[in-house]
């Protein structure tokens, strides 16, 4: 019998199966004592203040991924683009094709918002992850570095 797969963005009611894809992510990168965050500020920053949006992969009614994103600016191009903060598939889930349609999708909305670009990090040890954007035809910037300043250091500067 063929899975039935859709998508589609998440609504106030999903803060809990976030949060749960969070903790996975997370936990996946050997992040997990990072995760701070909690379904109460998920609802106020994603769905009140409007600062980011999720969108799921669905098969068989089962939220199987997700992709967390907002929009960006590019100075150079003079146009929007998206910045993928997250996308994650769960383990029994992958390598059948959920990774790629969650871009799609983002493709989709870039080119529905005049988005010029969709970028990303990715930790330098994810092979996998790395691998699977590169057969996207995703380039790798390597002259570019990232960089962070964290709630901590904030008072330090000002």
């Amino acid at each position: 019998m063929e899975k039935q797969v859709s998508y589609r963005r998440a609504v106030v009611e999903d803060c809990a199966l976030i949060l749960e894809f969070i903790r996975s992510l997370a936990s996946y990168e050997n992040m997990a004592d990072q995760v701070c965050a909690n379904e109460e500020a998920l609802a106020h920053w994603l769905f009140e203040e409007k600062k980011a949006e999720v969108m799921f992969v669905v098969e068989d009614s089962k939220e199987v991924g997700f992709a967390l994103y907002f929009f960006n600016f590019s100075t150079f191009l003079a146009r929007p683009g998206i910045h993928l903060e997250d996308l994650f598939v769960l383990e029994g889930y992958r390598h059948r094709g959920y990774g790629k349609g969650l871009i799609k999708q983002l493709i989709k909305l870039a080119r529905e918002n005049g988005c010029g670009r969709i970028e990303w990090s990715c930790l330098d040890w994810n092979e996998p992850s790395i691998d699977f954007y590169l057969s996207l035809n995703a380039k790798r910037l390597d002259e570019w570095l990232v960089f962070r300043l964290e709630e901590a250091d904030f008072d330090a500067l000002v």
